[in-house]
């Protein structure tokens, strides 16, 4: 079920043009995470342009992409999947009116290798 709202409101948030995407995969061959994804960074681009977003709402490529740029670094005519990819995550963060991350679960994840930018990040991204 396409979401004219919902797609208008991704793009805003992302400031991303998925119309500019000539679906070379040149985004989706440079993911570190790839294998790990269900959908990969093109077609979300893909999937975004045409509304079908509900499937990657439910989707757990969601919490595997790194948002590491790569795929914005590669790309020829500069869309920026995965900023598409944070909006979705952003919109189901909101959709389920929860976080991700607990604030009781964070010691269990640390150790003395975790830089501090990693949790102030984290709280900022996943705390509202």
């Amino acid at each position: 079920m396409n979401n004219p709202y919902l797609q208008e409101e991704l793009l805003k948030m992302s400031g991303v043009n998925p119309k500019k995407c000539m679906k070379c995969g040149k985004c989706s061959a440079t993911c570190p995470a790839y294998d790990e994804m269900e959908y990969h960074p093109h077609q979300f681009v893909s999937m975004v342009n045409s509304g079908d977003i509900e499937p990657l709402m439910k989707s757990q490529s969601l919490y595997k992409c790194l948002s590491c740029f790569a795929c914005i670094e590669r790309c020829p005519r500069g869309v920026e999947p995965a900023k598409l990819v944070e909006a979705v995550r952003l919109a189901v963060i909101k959709k389920q009116g929860q976080n991700h991350l607990k604030a009781d679960a964070v010691p269990t994840m640390l150790d003395e290798d975790t830089p501090q930018q990693l949790l102030v990040s984290a709280f900022r991204k996943y705390s509202k």
